[in-house]
């Protein structure tokens, strides 16, 4: 059985709080774009769990979230029969943009199949957060405001047909150091969710183009000068307005249409012609 696992950005990310297992409190609105990964389940006949990659630097152990998202559906489950997992992986990784854990979603999804397990998308997402706290967003993706660490979700207004560039620098940045670098008593002005939501409604990208925002910025830019000058470069080319996806370092702009976004991407690829570009849209 194959499926394809969507990437996704941040139109908002926000944390309000911090529980005391050390787990921030978040707010953010997460978006499906148009790039994927193609991952494949088969049943083999040696009992365990096999994964394997077209891109030789992806994990195959527990290291990747795919193979563990493969242990803890057997186990809840109580399968005894193996797994062949195999991932052309084509969302870059390390990169703020759920990689991981949308393959993770997208395993749990295929062996409920698989299997014939029937369990119920509310099951699933409860089994994904025990995977990473993307992964029960990646579940059904889409326009979702996302809350506590990840676990509350609220489907919105799809927010589709919107042009976006990605640009992913070449190196990759660690989500658990960025939000152990995070100083939320820093953080003076948060994130208008409610006027986001409302702007989505109503299909307005320039007001979201101007008005998303993204917390973790306060720690990724200050360590990464280059990621300010993408920002400002996409918005110098004809981006409405850029921003950062997730902890980073992907970098993001709405475009108002392809032609001027097409432009873009040239003059971009021409200039961080090292960095993966993308030219997509919102699903």
């Amino acid at each position: 059985m194959k499926r394809k696992a969507y990437a996704k950005i941040n139109i908002a990310l926000d944390a309000v709080g911090k529980r005391e297992d050390g787990y921030h409190l978040l707010r953010m609105i997460m978006q499906t774009v148009d790039l994927y990964d193609l991952v494949e389940v088969n049943k083999n006949s040696i009992k365990n769990i096999r994964l394997t990659s077209n891109k030789h630097y992806i994990p195959t152990d527990e290291r990747n979230l795919a193979y563990r998202a493969a242990q803890i559906f057997r186990e809840k489950y109580n399968i005894n029969e193996g797994i062949d997992i195999h991932i052309t992986k084509n969302i870059p990784v390390a990169a703020g943009m759920a990689g991981g854990s949308t393959d993770a979603a997208t395993v749990l999804y295929l062996m409920n199949k698989l299997f014939n397990v029937k369990a119920k998308n509310k099951e699933l997402e409860e089994l994904a957060l025990k995977i990473g706290a993307d992964v029960p967003y990646c579940i059904n993706g889409g326009t979702v405001l996302c809350e506590g660490i990840g676990e509350k979700l609220t489907p919105l207004k799809r927010f589709k047909n919107k042009v976006v560039i990605i640009v992913k620098p070449n190196f990759g940045v660690s989500t658990k150091e960025v939000y152990r670098d995070l100083d939320i008593s820093k953080i003076h002005k948060h994130v208008d969710i409610e006027g986001l939501i409302k702007a989505m409604q109503r299909e307005d990208v320039n007001y979201i183009s101007k008005n998303m925002k993204n917390v973790l910025e306060n720690v990724t830019l200050r360590k990464h000068s280059i990621l300010r000058r993408i920002k400002d470069d996409l918005v110098s080319e004809g981006a409405l307005g850029s921003m950062m996806s997730g902890s980073g370092p992907t970098i993001f702009g709405f475009f108002e249409d392809m032609l001027i976004a097409q432009r873009a991407y040239e003059k971009l690829k021409e200039k961080y012609d090292y960095s993966d570009i993308f030219i997509t849209r919102t699903i």
